[in-house]
């Protein structure tokens, strides 16, 4: 593997984002994206349409509206990605997702729309990282004030990923995944 694939260091972003960035287990960015994208359809299709607007506390997202969270925010990590790595160097705007959330009105929507949109999302999101040249991984812009690498924004994507999925198995759908 080219070491400008390799886990970012601690300075490629805030460290806001680590705990997602630390949740990413070692390996091949590329390849973890593309099993993800497998591993998550899975579970995402064990959860029935009954359970789509579950919350597990009232002022809580539900299922669909946390889906929702998760596909806006990898478009944004991976059009953050396209836009430093193709070295264009404006900062780009924050993101506000709880703004999102409320505008998307995600539980007026059948909740295999959801999970179709991952698939489409996340098939996307592998194409990107598969072909950056070993150069662009390491290039770097502004988001919301903040400097990301393009390979940090790549391990944000697969960590936000496993960081939702984990509360949805965890506080929504009561599953252990040690068993």
């Amino acid at each position: 593997m080219d070491d400008s694939i390799g886990r970012p260091a601690r300075d490629e972003t805030v460290e806001y984002y680590f705990p997602y960035i630390d949740l990413v287990p070692d390996g091949d960015i590329r390849l973890i994206l593309d099993d993800q994208r497998a591993a998550t359809l899975s579970f995402l299709e064990t959860i029935p349409e009954t359970l789509a607007n579950h919350r597990y506390a009232p002022e809580k997202w539900s299922v669909s509206e946390i889906v929702s969270h998760v596909n806006d925010c990898e478009r944004l990590y991976t059009m953050r990605a396209f836009w430093f790595a193709r070295a264009m160097e404006s900062p780009l705007p924050s993101f506000d997702s709880d703004l999102a959330v409320k505008t998307a009105r995600s539980e007026e929507r059948p909740w295999r729309t959801h999970i179709h949109e991952f698939a489409s999302i996340r098939a996307s999101t592998v194409d990107l990282f598969d072909q950056l040249q070993p150069e662009a991984w390491l290039r770097r812009g502004v988001a919301s004030d903040y400097s990301f690498s393009v390979r940090a924004l790549a391990y944000i994507a697969a960590g936000h990923v496993i960081h939702h999925t984990q509360i949805l198995k965890e506080r929504y759908l009561k599953l252990d995944d040690r068993a």
